[in-house]
């Protein structure tokens, strides 16, 4: 029979090192508390301060409604619950297709959503 004297650590090196990729990454996204997504620019100023509901449209045609995930129907159901007059914020990735932003926007004018903002950085 084999006696163990030590115990061998680089299993145990590997997880952690895995683990802590994990953290960093999710950690960055924490951070910034939004969907991160690569805005175009625009002359004018946002409007800051002011509570509404985010909705992301990112670069690879994910549709995030208030940091979840959701499709086009769904987003459709969600918004349905949701009052004319709330402020709506529509942020696309520069690089998404134009289609899904004008699906998104037709969402939005079909269900008489008037007060929309798209946020786009200076």
């Amino acid at each position: 029979m084999k006696k163990f004297d030590s115990i061998n650590v680089v299993p145990f090196i590997d997880i952690m090192l895995v683990l802590l990729a994990i953290v960093l990454t999710t950690s960055t996204f924490i951070a910034k508390g939004i969907i991160p997504v690569n805005l175009p620019k625009a002359q004018t100023k946002n409007i800051k301060n002011i509570k509404s509901i985010d909705i992301s449209i990112k670069e690879n045609g994910d549709i995030y409604f208030e940091k979840e995930k959701v499709s086009k129907n769904i987003l459709a159901q969600k918004m349905l619950n949701i009052p004319k007059t709330k402020p709506i914020s529509l942020r696309c990735d520069k690089n998404a297709k134009i289609k899904l932003f004008v699906s998104v926007m037709e969402i939005l004018n079909n269900l008489n959503f008037n007060n929309v903002a798209i946020v786009t950085k200076e």
